[in-house]
């Protein structure tokens, strides 16, 4: 970052194992806390002055995530996951996690969970009236190899209602979830997909009041990686920090 007016502070990187000092991001980069567009904001933003916690030896040495490693090739394939295939277009997601200098994050989990293809959640709550399918459960996880790449195979989610206002649609996404050492140490992002028409109506979306910075979250079709009679194939690259930040939910 060249930002000259922004404070540097030393923290501890969400996947590295050091602290590392950085420069914070210019203005404009991670949505803000509070965005009257986007209403339940209101409802859960901090009403008071944020406080910085350090990590200390307790959140940085437990609870390790142990078990929640993926086991076999079914974690990071949701279509695989059940006794049939699941109805939709059937997508993969790859990428690399990468950190400020852009060197690439091993051993990083990465999790992601998302609607079905008629734009539903397996979730109790979810009262949206389409179809579940049975065969789709929409959450899997995997691990970053030496070269800081990930891989899914998983089925192209639908657009769905959200109630935020009159009329208001969801562009289709995939919730992305980082864990590094500990529970403490996650960010979550989300994940577009090119040429969605409802991008100009989202305002979770259009929270990012960068522009640049927006496009980052939409991932990049690419021809070569799609699977010949398969599945088409769409690139995502996660960068922590620095000039091609991801922007993520919950950055303070």
């Amino acid at each position: 970052m060249t930002d000259s007016g922004a404070t540097p502070r030393q923290i501890y990187d969400p996947v590295s194992e050091t602290p590392s000092s950085y420069v914070r991001e210019a203005p404009g980069i991670q949505p803000p806390l509070d965005f009257p567009e986007y209403k339940s904001t209101a409802l859960r933003h901090p009403k008071q002055p944020l406080i910085y916690l350090p990590q200390n030896i307790t959140e940085l040495t437990g609870p390790a995530l142990g078990s929640l490693a993926p086991v076999g090739d079914l974690d990071n394939d949701l279509t695989r996951q059940h006794g049939g295939a699941p109805i939709g277009e059937r997508t993969v997601v790859f990428g690399r996690v990468l950190d400020t200098e852009g060197k690439p994050l091993r051993n990083t989990m990465v999790e992601i969970w998302q609607a079905n293809a008629s734009g539903r959640y397996r979730h109790r709550w979810d009262r949206f009236p389409a179809p579940l399918d049975p065969n789709f459960s929409g959450a899997g996880r995997a691990i970053t190899d030496d070269e800081g790449r990930y891989r899914f195979v998983t089925i192209k989610p639908g657009p769905y209602p959200w109630g935020n206002h009159y009329n208001a649609w969801r562009p289709a996404h995939i919730h992305f979830s980082l864990l590094g050492r500990a529970f403490t140490q996650r960010l979550v992002t989300q994940m577009y997909f090119p040429g969605d028409p409802l991008f100009r109506y989202d305002p979770i979306f259009n929270s990012i009041p960068d522009a640049a910075a927006r496009k980052r979250l939409v991932s990049r079709f690419s021809i070569q990686d799609t699977e010949p009679d398969w599945a088409l194939a769409y690139e995502f690259d996660i960068y922590l920090r620095g000039p091609g930040a991801t922007p993520f939910e919950e950055a303070l």
